[in-house]
């Protein structure tokens, strides 16, 4: 060895012993786009109530607005900015009691009321409005544009942009929206229209609502249908394409027989047109 490197070898072992040990490992996280030692806590900058843990390989942006109480999980990304802006541009806000499950992506630009839950790997783009008590399940996604009101179930992998969706709605697994009548279309932008969805309304899992179809309020659809034209409240539709198979959810059974219907438990439905 020359006597250089020897003398640099006795240098570096006269000091104490400098690799992080599993602790001080772990308490090495992301933070944008440079990696610093923190706590598992609020990032600097961003808002955040008492009693909420950011778990330390989360990446939280500055502009971020978390209520308290919440949670955010491993390698959760909150407040990315959308293609065009400018990070912290744009804010991120989050009511309390929020549960963010590991590997949740939620962009800056979106507001979301209390108690949001979201499943491993849920996505929520910018321009979103989430009313409380939601649930976005595992994979699912939320593109750009929703409006979506309060105590509404997203279930694992649906896919939802544009979309209008009322309180108290259903969408089973894999549900999907589509908003585009002629994919690729230049005039893309002048007849883009997603669908709405009304009030209690439920969509089975992987049925398929296209373009600017209207579910209406506490209606059914079945799963696996491919739903093309308006549904009227309190229908029961099902079918690839669907067809209206019931006039009333009241016309259901409840196949166990603990009600007298499948949806005797809802207390305030209208009474039933006689003819």
């Amino acid at each position: 060895m020359c006597p250089g490197r020897q003398e640099a070898t006795k240098r570096r072992r006269g000091r104490p012993d400098r690799r992080p040990g599993p602790r001080a490992r772990h308490a090495i996280a992301p933070v944008g786009r440079r990696t610093c030692r923190i706590p598992a806590g609020p990032r600097a900058g961003m808002s955040a109530g008492p009693k909420t843990t950011v778990h330390p390989t989360a990446i939280v942006s500055p502009n971020v607005r978390l209520g308290e109480g919440s949670m955010v999980g491993e390698y959760a990304i909150l407040g990315r900015a959308p293609r065009g802006k400018k990070d912290g541009e744009l804010e991120l806000v989050i009511g309390p009691g929020a549960v963010i499950r590991p590997f949740t992506t939620i962009y800056a630009g979106t507001r979301i009321g209390a108690r949001l839950q979201t499943g491993q790997g849920a996505s929520i783009r910018e321009d979103n409005v989430i009313g409380d008590d939601v649930s976005v399940g595992t994979h699912a996604s939320l593109e750009f544009g929703n409006r979506i009101g309060s105590r509404v179930r997203v279930h694992t992998g649906c896919f939802l942009e544009l979309t209008q969706i009322d309180d108290d709605v259903f969408l089973g697994p894999h549900v999907v929206f589509t908003d585009d009548p002629h994919p690729q279309c230049p005039a893309y932008l002048d007849c883009v229209k997603g669908g709405v969805v009304r009030r209690r309304a439920r969509i089975g899992a992987n049925s398929t609502i296209l373009p600017g179809v209207e579910v209406g309020e506490d209606a059914l659809i079945g799963a696996g249908s491919v739903v093309r034209h308006a549904v009227p409240a309190r229908t029961v539709w099902a079918g690839n394409p669907a067809v209206q198979l019931k006039d009333d959810i009241r016309d259901l059974a409840c196949f166990v027989g603990i009600y007298p219907h499948a949806y005797a438990w809802l207390k305030d439905l209208p009474e039933r047109v006689k003819v």
